[in-house]
C-alpha cells in the first residue's frame, strides 16, 4: 500500500468531465481517476476551507451512520483496476474486528476527506495507471511510464509516442493546471 493525497480535482474543458488526481506522498507519481460530477463536488466542498452546507450531504450521512453504529473508518484504498474500472475499499474498525467494504473510489475518497483518514493505493494499481511527471526535461512536463522496479526513481523510463498518446486524456488536466474554481464556470 502506497499512501496518497488528493492533489486536485480537474475539469476537462472539452467535455466537462472530472478527474481526481491522487499524488503519492514524497514523489511525483500521480494516479488520475475519472469521477462523476456529484462526487467531485462532494470531495471539493470538503477540501475547500470555509464552505458550509446547510444539510448533510450523502457522504456526511455515511460518516455519521458509521460513527453512530460504533465503528470508525481506519483508511481507504484504491485496491484494483480491471477493464479500465477502478475499485476501492473502505476499512472499518468495529470493536476488535476490521471489516472491508467494497466501494467506488470516488465515494471512498469523499468519505476519507470527511473523517480525515489516510488514502492508499495498491502498488499494482499504480503500476498499471500511475503516471510520473518528469520536470527535468527543459521545464516541460512529460508523462513517463513505470516499469515496476523497486525504487521509484529507478522505475522511471522514457515514455514512447504511443504511451504518451494513450495518456492524452489526462494530459489536458495536467498541462492546463485546472483547479476547483473551474466548477462554477460550466453553469453559464
Amino acid at each position: 500500500m502506497i499512501e496518497m493525497t488528493i492533489e486536485s480535482i480537474r475539469v476537462s474543458l472539452v467535455n466537462y468531465q472530472r478527474v481526481v488526481m491522487l499524488k503519492e506522498k514524497n514523489t511525483l507519481r500521480y494516479l488520475p481517476i475519472w469521477i462523476g460530477s456529484a462526487e467531485a463536488q462532494a470531495i471539493a466542498i470538503r477540501l475547500q476551507e470555509g464552505i458550509q452546507v446547510q444539510r448533510p450531504m450523502t457522504h456526511d450521512l455515511l460518516a455519521t451512520a458509521i460513527e453512530v453504529l460504533g465503528a470508525t473508518v481506519d483508511h481507504v484504498i484504491v485496491s484494483d483496476l480491471k477493464n479500465d474500472t477502478f475499485y476501492a475499499k473502505i476499512l472499518l474498525n468495529i470493536g476488535e474486528n476490521q471489516v472491508e467494504i467494497d466501494s467506488r473510489p470516488s465515494d471512498a475518497l469523499a468519505l476519507a476527506v470527511r473523517v480525515d483518514v489516510p488514502i492508499y493505493a495498491d502498488e499494482s494499481v499504480l503500476d498499471k495507471a500511475g503516471i510520473v511527471l518528469d520536470r527535468e526535461s527543459e521545464g516541460q512536463e512529460v508523462l513517463d511510464g513505470l516499469d515496476g522496479a523497486a525504487d521509484v526513481t529507478e522505475r522511471r523510463k522514457k515514455a514512447s509516442e504511443d504511451e504518451i498518446n494513450k495518456m492524452s486524456a489526462f494530459r489536458d488536466f495536467i498541462e492546463n493546471n485546472l483547479d476547483l474554481e473551474d466548477f462554477d464556470k460550466r453553469k453559464s
